[in-house]
C-alpha cells in the first residue's frame, strides 16, 4: 500500500459547518478539488472510477498530514526562547553583592551566571519568519503524485492500462510565523533561578493547489468533468487561514555549581508544556523537556559559553534529539554588547515523518513514479545567531537579533528576525 500513501491525505470527512482548525483546512480544503463534495472530486469520471486514487485504507493519512502540518507545528515549538538571564548578574559575598557578569549576556544560548538572591529578571520579545523551503523544497513548488488503486488482476498495477493514470499535484504554500514571547527570572536563592516563558503565537497560511490528470492514453476514465472528447483534466484547489493564541509554556530551573571570576558551570532543566492549540499550529501537543549542561568563561571582555544537553519530546511524530550550542558575548562598550551562537540539534533514531519510495509499476513495461519531490532524510538543524544589545540610561537593555539557518531541514525560513527589551532588577 506504500504507492497509496500520498493519496491518504484525501480520506477526509467534508468540512463541518464550524470553524476549521488550520490542520483541517490542509486536509481539505488544500486538497479537495472541484465541487463534488468527494475528495479529488473526480465528478467526470466514468463510473465506478471516481475514487480509484483514494487507498482502501487510511493507515498512512496521519502521517502525511504530518508532513505539512507537524513541520509547522515543530518549527512554532522550537522557536529558540531567550536566555534565562542577561544583564549584569551578582553573587553574594560576605553579604555583599558582587558582579559576576558585566555585559549583556548572549541572546539564545546560556551562560553559567545566575541572577543573584531576590533579583529579577524581564524581558519581551517578537520574533518573526516567513518559511521558504520544507527539506530544501520550495515552498511554493511542492510537488505530490497520486497513483492509482491496484485493481484485479491484484499485484500488477498498471493492468489495465488506465492504471497508468497519475494525479500529479503542485502545491505552492505560503506560512508565516510570528512569536511574541514575555519572560520572567527570579533568583530563589544564590546560584538557583527560576523562569517562565509564555510565547503568544501568530500562524498564518496560505496555499493554492493545481491538481492534473496525466493519462496514459485517451480517452481516459479519469477526469474532473467534462466528456470523453472534451475532458477537464486540471482542478484547483486553495485555502486561506491563521490562528491566534497562547504558544506552549515553558518553565526554566537554572543552576550554578561553580562559579569564579573566569569560569563558570550550571544546569539548565527546561520543561515546555502543551498549552498552545495544536490544531491550530500555535504548539506541539505534548509535554517536552530538555536538560542542559552549561559551560562558560571570561577572557577581558570576551565571554563563550558551550551548551550541551538533551531533548526529549513527546509528540507522537516528533523525534528527541541532541541540542550542542557554542557562542560568546562580547561587551565592546560598557552600554553595547555583541553575541553570536552557533545553535544545532541532532536526531536520535530516524525521523518519524516517513517518505515513501517510488511506486513501482509492472505494467505496459517496469517503470516507477516518485511520490513527492519532498526527500525522506533526518531533520538535523544547524543556525547562526548574530545580535547586539544596547543598553538604555535607565538599564533597559534593547535587543536585535537574527538567526540564520545553515541546514536544508524541516520547514525553514530564510531568516528569523527577533527584537526586544529586557530588564534586569
Amino acid at each position: 500500500m506504500r504507492r497509496s500513501f500520498f493519496a491518504a491525505l484525501l480520506l477526509l470527512a467534508p468540512p463541518s459547518l464550524a470553524a476549521q482548525t488550520l490542520r483541517e483546512q490542509i486536509r481539505t480544503d488544500l486538497f479537495t478539488f472541484g465541487n463534488c463534495g468527494e475528495p479529488l472530486c473526480l465528478a467526470g469520471a466514468l463510473a465506478g472510477h471516481g475514487s480509484h486514487f483514494i487507498p482502501a485504507t487510511q493507515s498512512a493519512a496521519g502521517d502525511i498530514l504530518d508532513l505539512l502540518g507537524n513541520a509547522l507545528a515543530a518549527s512554532v515549538s522550537n522557536t529558540p526562547v531567550g536566555s534565562t538571564s542577561s544583564g549584569v548578574t551578582y553573587q553574594f559575598i560576605g553579604g555583599l553583592p558582587v558582579k559576576t557578569a558585566t555585559s549583556g549576556g548572549p541572546i539564545f544560548g546560556e551562560r553559567s551566571q545566575t541572577l543573584g538572591k531576590g533579583r529579577f529578571f524581564v524581558g519581551a520579545t517578537i520574533s518573526a519568519m516567513h518559511f521558504e523551503r520544507l527539506r530544501g523544497v520550495r515552498m511554493d513548488d511542492i510537488e505530490f503524485n497520486f497513483t492509482h488503486e491496484d485493481t484485479p488482476p491484484v499485484d500488477s498495477l498498471g493492468s489495465p492500462f488506465f492504471e497508468n493514470d497519475v494525479i500529479g499535484v503542485r502545491v505552492a504554500m505560503n506560512v508565516s510565523l510570528i512569536v511574541t514571547t514575555f519572560v520572567a527570572s527570579y533568583g530563589l536563592v544564590d546560584g538557583v533561578d527560576l523562569s517562565v516563558a509564555v510565547p503568544i503565537v501568530h500562524t498564518s497560511v496560505q496555499g493554492t493547489s493545481v491538481a492534473t490528470i496525466h493519462p496514459a492514453g485517451y480517452p481516459s476514465p479519469h477526469r474532473f468533468g467534462g466528456t470523453d472528447s472534451l475532458p477537464v483534466m486540471t482542478a484547483v484547489a486553495g485555502m486561506d487561514g491563521s490562528a491566534s493564541g497562547i504558544g506552549d509554556v515553558a518553565a526554566r530551573l537554572k543552576v550554578n555549581v561553580s562559579q569564579s571570576s573566569g569560569f563558570g558551570a550550571a544546569i539548565l532543566l527546561d520543561g515546555r508544556f502543551p498549552t498552545g492549540n495544536a490544531d491550530n499550529l500555535l504548539g506541539s501537543g505534548k509535554f517536552s523537556g530538555r536538560g542542559l549542561a552549561i559551560v562558560s568563561a571570561k577572557f577581558g571582555t570576551m565571554a563563550p559559553h558551550v551548551n550541551i544537553g538533551y531533548v526529549f519530546r513527546g509528540a507522537q511524530q516528533s523525534t528527541n534529539s541532541v541540542l550542542a550550542t557554542l557562542g560568546f558575548d562580547n561587551a565592546m562598550a560598557g552600554w553595547a554588547t555583541m553575541a553570536f551562537d552557533l545553535l544545532s540539534e541532532w536526531q536520535v533514531g530516524d525521523s518519524k515523518l516517513h517518505i515513501p519510495g517510488p511506486v513501482q509499476y509492472q505494467a505496459p513495461f517496469p517503470h516507477s513514479v516518485t511520490p513527492t519531490n519532498i526527500p525522506g532524510q533526518r531533520d538535523n538543524f544547524l543556525s547562526a545567531s548574530v545580535g547586539f544589545k544596547f543598553q538604555t540610561p535607565r538599564g533597559i537593555l534593547i535587543t536585535t537579533n537574527a538567526l540564520f539557518p545553515l541546514r536544508d531541514s524541516g520547514m525553514q525560513p530564510s531568516a528569523v528576525w527577533t527584537g526586544g527589551l529586557e530588564y534586569n532588577f
